[in-house]
């Protein structure tokens, strides 16, 4: 269960659940294979919840017309 970033606030970022988990897959992904994070500290030790709290702090930022 995710308890921090909370889904209101992913979804405000996100327009849907479907580009949420992908989007947050695919940076978790790059994390877990170039080592580059963007932020400083993170809360999550899991890729996942990394990626997730990249796209909290706005370190992420998604292209809508990619999403399309």
């Amino acid at each position: 269960m995710i308890i921090y970033p909370s889904i209101d606030r992913l979804l405000e970022k996100v327009n849907s659940k479907y580009s949420l988990c992908s989007v947050s897959a695919k940076r978790a992904h790059d994390l877990q294979v170039n080592r580059n994070p963007m932020l400083n500290e993170y809360r999550s030790p899991k890729y996942v919840g990394q990626a997730l709290e990249e796209i909290t702090s706005n370190d992420l930022v998604i292209d809508p017309e990619s999403l399309r």
